[in-house]
């Protein structure tokens, strides 16, 4: 019986192969070692597609990217825009949180990341921000979605009724962990409100420059 062929190695196949690894052990259990022991190939083969660990990172951090919704911005009123993009961001960073790093750093060189930064500062000047206040804007909505997505406010509070007896305030910080989703989704919806609202009352004020 003739041996099953192994499929094919593609760009494609170690991207989704280095997502899977970063989604699940993090930015440093990537090397070029381990990754080609999860795709059952030789090290060096993967070098015929990237140069370097750093590219594979980057062409992860492109394919995330590739999936938020940046179509919202079309016939679309700029602060209906925001949200639905910023929530769309949002959900594509929970999903993949240890990629989070990297994309907090900005779009780079990536065709994708470039598009989304494309799409959300020509919204803002169609509807008569400044430069200046449609990259202050940008800036701010960048870091709410990969500042909300770093890290979990509810986990960072010990799980130890204990530990918060002199700190009264504090007393029932232990259970946050459990609440985590409502917590963290909770503050992220805030956020973005208030964000949403102080800006609108800019733009309807005519403090757009």
């Amino acid at each position: 019986m003739a041996r099953p062929r192994q499929a094919l190695l593609t760009r494609e196949r170690i991207v989704e192969a280095a997502a899977a690894l970063i989604d699940a052990e993090g930015l440093e259990a990537l090397s070029m070692r381990r990754l080609a022991t999860e795709l059952g190939v030789q090290g060096p083969s993967l070098y015929n597609h990237f140069a370097t660990k750093a590219e594979i990172v980057d062409a992860v951090a492109e394919a995330v990217v590739a999936q938020v919704d940046i179509g919202v911005f079309a016939g679309c009123d700029w602060r209906d825009g925001l949200r639905l993009w910023a929530k769309s961001y949002h959900a594509v960073l929970t999903a993949h949180p240890n990629i989070v790093p990297v994309l907090a750093t900005g779009p780079g060189r990536r065709p994708h990341g470039l598009a989304m930064a494309e799409a959300v500062y020509g919204a803002l000047l169609d509807a008569g921000w400044s430069r200046s206040r449609a990259t202050h804007i940008g800036a701010l909505m960048r870091y709410l979605i990969t500042g909300s997505a770093l890290g979990s406010f509810a986990m960072g509070f010990a799980v130890d009724p204990a530990l918060y007896d002199h700190y009264p305030h504090l007393h029932r910080a232990h259970e946050l962990a459990a609440h985590r989703a409502v917590v963290d989704e909770g503050a992220f919806e805030l956020g973005l409100d208030v964000l949403i609202a102080g800006l609108s009352d800019h733009y309807d004020q005519g403090v757009r420059r």
